[in-house]
């Protein structure tokens, strides 16, 4: 890996299928309205940085790290985050289009989804205690073994978490979606 550095520098629609990202390190980088579609992230560490408007979607991020990282209004369908690096991992989305992305196994406690499209996300074995989910919509997302302790759901929708299957313990729920709870029971709450 090589020794690029990067820092406070601002990249504004740059097409990353077209001109190779260079590998390195980016710190306090702003991205906006770039695309990193189906692109080879691999082994970049992004520091306190910026995505804005950015497709992200198929984006190989293997061994990426994302330390502090915030993602506003982005296109990210069927990123495999599981595969990134986990040392330090700390991001954030709001209004992001996160369909059929994967955090298997990974630690993401205190993680923000602010109106993020959530749909078939795989949670498996996810510790996501502490994080909010705020108006995502989570339509056949799958949890499964996840440690969702404290995390924050009650504005959000669609979702089917089995309390017998998932760590809940002091969650947040609001009563209006508290059959997303329930429907492995099969009753009717109306």
């Amino acid at each position: 890996m090589s020794d690029d550095y990067f820092d406070s520098e601002e990249y504004s629609k740059i097409d990353f299928t077209k001109t190779k990202i260079t590998k390195g390190e980016y710190d306090n980088c702003v991205f906006t309205n770039c695309n990193f579609g189906n692109v080879h992230a691999s082994n970049i560490q992004f520091v306190e940085c910026e995505f804005i408007d950015c497709n992200f979607s198929n984006a190989i991020v293997k061994q990426t790290a994302f330390k502090d990282v915030n993602f506003t209004n982005c296109k990210m369908i069927g990123v495999k985050f599981n595969e990134c690096n986990p040392f330090l991992l700390q991001f954030s989305f709001t209004e992001c289009q996160l369909n059929f992305s994967s955090f298997y196994q990974l630690k993401i406690s205190n993680t923000r989804f602010e109106k993020c499209n959530l749909e078939e996300v795989d949670f498996t074995e996810t510790i996501a205690n502490s994080s909010v989910f705020n108006n995502c919509n989570l339509k056949n997302s799958i949890f499964d073994n996840t440690n969702l302790e404290k995390s924050d759901f009650r504005t959000s929708f669609n979702f089917t978490i089995n309390p017998e299957e998932n760590r809940l313990r002091g969650a947040k729920f609001s009563r209006n979606t508290i059959d997303g709870l329930l429907s492995k029971y099969k009753i009717i709450v109306e």
